[in-house]
């Protein structure tokens, strides 16, 4: 099926782009499409610290988004995505994969998926969700295809305009989530630390200068999943958050 697919997202790019669209996610190709699935599949089946993975792919370079990228490229093997899952099953967050010559690695991790992107989402063991960014951003997602187990289903996409389509083949056609964050009114790191502890797989956070390299003399080398550049956007929240602050002081002190 994964020659399906990448007519499907061939057909919608190209017809996106006749219209004007900008910024849209590059084709995916079938040899890459079976690898991803491939790899998923498997990983969606290993169970890590008793627990099956939950895990979200997107295909996309890393200069596209707002990525978080690691500083070595990690193989696509069902071992890595096994290791990985456990950073990225909260909602909205993907590993990030792409090709170098004729191998797929994992990069990093995005949160922003350009129009008609490609997302293979693992729902439960052996089952995957293909779908792709909507370009009018309306559902957010559209699905594309089914899998599980042994049982492939390619989404009709002008099924839903039949009077006898199944409310659940509805739901799946508008398979949606919300991007809203909300930073609120409290410390950051006191929100992280809560977001941490409810995500059951325990862990620490570090939190070192900017500009130097010798909090490394701390660490056991190697660091598998190091990030470079480093990611800067709790230090983002945290200056959004003081400024807010701040604009909350100085109108108390106007009153």
């Amino acid at each position: 099926m994964a020659a399906t697919v990448e007519a499907h997202f061939a057909r919608h790019i190209a017809e996106a782009r006749d219209n004007g669209e900008e910024e849209l996610a590059p084709p995916p190709n079938a040899d890459a499409i079976e690898a991803i699935i491939d790899a998923t599949f498997w990983a969606s089946l290993r169970p890590e610290e008793g627990r099956f993975p939950k895990i979200s792919i997107a295909y996309l370079p890393p200069e596209m988004g707002q990525p978080l990228m690691f500083e070595r490229k990690l193989p696509l093997t069902p071992a890595v995505l096994t290791k990985l899952a456990p950073a990225v099953e909260r909602p909205n967050i993907h590993l990030g994969v792409w090709g170098e010559g004729d191998e797929l690695y994992v990069w990093g991790a995005t949160r922003v998926i350009p129009s008609l992107g490609l997302v293979l989402e693992d729902i439960e063991p052996g089952w995957l969700v293909i779908k792709h960014r909507r370009v009018d951003g309306i559902g957010k997602f559209a699905n594309v295809a089914v899998l599980k187990g042994d049982e492939v289903k390619v989404i009709d996409e002008a099924g839903t305009s039949l009077p006898d389509c199944p409310e659940l083949l509805k739901a799946l056609l508008a398979f949606t989530s919300s991007d809203e964050e909300d930073d609120g009114g409290v410390n950051i790191l006191v929100q992280l630390a809560a977001s941490m502890r409810a995500h059951g797989h325990g862990g620490s956070l570090l939190v070192v200068p900017s500009g130097t390299d010798t909090w490394h003399d701390s660490i056991v080398q190697p660091i598998l999943y190091s990030i470079v550049p480093p990611f800067s956007r709790l230090a983002d929240l945290l200056r959004r958050q003081q400024v807010g602050h701040l604009e909350i002081l100085l109108r108390r002190i106007g009153h």
